[in-house]
């Protein structure tokens, strides 16, 4: 049984179209990164802590016959010129506008960590994905974060949707930059199932 911890649509649409069969049930945790935590270091540690919360939760279905795996992930965008500057999802229009201000004529960074937990195991990585942004005029940005679309994303931009005008070239995985590097996953997913390893 795959669970996935996660409320993101992005990344329940993702696993559908890659064809795994999933229940959903996001954990609620503290996201704060840790004193001088690197972006890396801290999309892994969420990630494995929403998957290792989800699983306690639901500890109790785990059997020989159907084993709990739970896959949980969390996406940030870091401003490398910005002495890695963390970008999670804006609290409101005008921390929207100022990330989108901030991304605008620059290359960024696309970090999900990912974590497999099943009862036996914790495999965990990180996508890396560079992203490079044109130079965007603030009317546009003013009139993106009007419509609400980047209030709920990363960086305050979703690349599958109207910012990927301003989007001239990505180095990596697009899907991660969609929310979820499914062949990671998949990955994932196999090493944490495989028989006779610890």
């Amino acid at each position: 049984m795959l669970i996935l911890a996660s409320a993101s649509p992005r990344r329940r649409e993702l696993l559908t179209q890659a064809g795994l069969t999933f229940e959903v049930q996001a954990a609620d945790l503290d996201e704060t990164p840790l004193p001088d935590e690197a972006a890396a270091a801290y999309v892994q540690r969420l990630a494995v802590e929403k998957a290792q919360a989800v699983h306690k939760l639901n500890a109790h279905r785990d059997t020989p016959e159907d084993p709990l795996i739970v896959l949980a992930a969390d996406t940030t965008v870091v401003v490398i010129a910005e002495t890695d500057r963390i970008l999670g999802k804006p609290a409101h229009a005008a921390e929207a506008e100022e990330m989108l201000t901030l991304l605008s004529g620059r290359t960024h960074a696309v970090m999900t960590g990912v974590a497999a937990v099943t009862s036996q195991r914790v495999c965990s990585d990180v996508e890396i994905t560079q992203v490079t942004f044109n130079l965007i005029k603030p009317d546009e940005i003013a009139a993106y974060v009007a419509t609400g679309h980047p209030l709920d994303k990363a960086g305050a931009y979703g690349i599958q949707g109207y910012a990927a005008r301003w989007i001239p070239r990505i180095e990596g995985d697009y899907y991660n930059v969609v929310g979820l590097p499914i062949a990671r996953v998949v990955a994932l997913l196999a090493e944490a199932i495989a028989p006779g390893v610890k």
